[in-house]
């Protein structure tokens, strides 16, 4: 039963010559966010993940946005996923497989995931404006496909409809939060095993 009792926290510092992000994470925690990368969507975006997941999460960002967001949007999707990756471990006993159909206002999203430890992002997503602010929802596949390569996961994100590009972004934050919550949730019956016949994942 030690996956069940263990700490699934963990830190991950990255510094490059274009972005410095530090984040800490809590798997098992309440949701609480403590965010701050420049950008004030993508927070607002970061707060829902951290919220409807119930992971706390600590997220600090400077990066070179006089160039543009992507750097910074991308490098903290990697140390997210990193976080994510070192906090679950082995992922013994974790529900491992989960999705959620979504609804916000006019928009329908669809997230599901496997904690596989496979890499893997299906992005059928699609925005009426480029722009959602000053912020380019091109950014949200980038995000996202950052975040499934380093914390090894299999991510499929399909937006049914939408007409507004906040509503459609911000169901994809809180679809994959609510999925990944269910997903990283311990599993009664497993009794500390790891999720497959292959006794491994991965």
């Amino acid at each position: 039963m030690a996956a069940q009792t263990e700490a699934r926290r963990a830190e991950i510092a990255r510094k490059t010559n274009e972005t410095a992000v530090s984040v800490s994470v809590n798997v098992d925690g309440t949701g609480e966010a403590r965010i701050a990368t420049g950008i004030g969507f993508f927070d607002h975006m970061l707060d829902q993940l951290s919220r409807h997941s119930l992971i706390d999460m600590t997220i600090e960002a400077k990066g070179d946005l006089h160039v543009d967001d992507h750097h910074t949007v991308e490098d903290v999707g990697i140390a997210i996923g990193q976080a994510l990756a070192k906090a679950l471990g082995t992922r013994a006993g974790v529900t491992r497989y989960a999705s959620i159909d979504l609804a916000m206002d006019e928009t329908m999203t669809k997230a599901a995931l496997d904690l596989s430890g496979r890499p893997f992002l299906v992005w059928n997503v699609t925005f009426p404006s480029e722009k959602i602010g000053t912020f380019d929802t091109e950014l949200m596949r980038e995000f996202f496909h950052a975040l499934a390569q380093n914390a090894g996961i299999t991510l499929h994100v399909l937006n049914h409809y939408g007409a507004n590009s906040h509503h459609i972004a911000e169901t994809c934050f809180k679809a994959v939060a609510r999925a990944l919550r269910a997903a990283a949730e311990i599993d009664p019956r497993q009794e500390g095993r790891v999720p497959s016949t292959k006794g491994m994942l991965a």
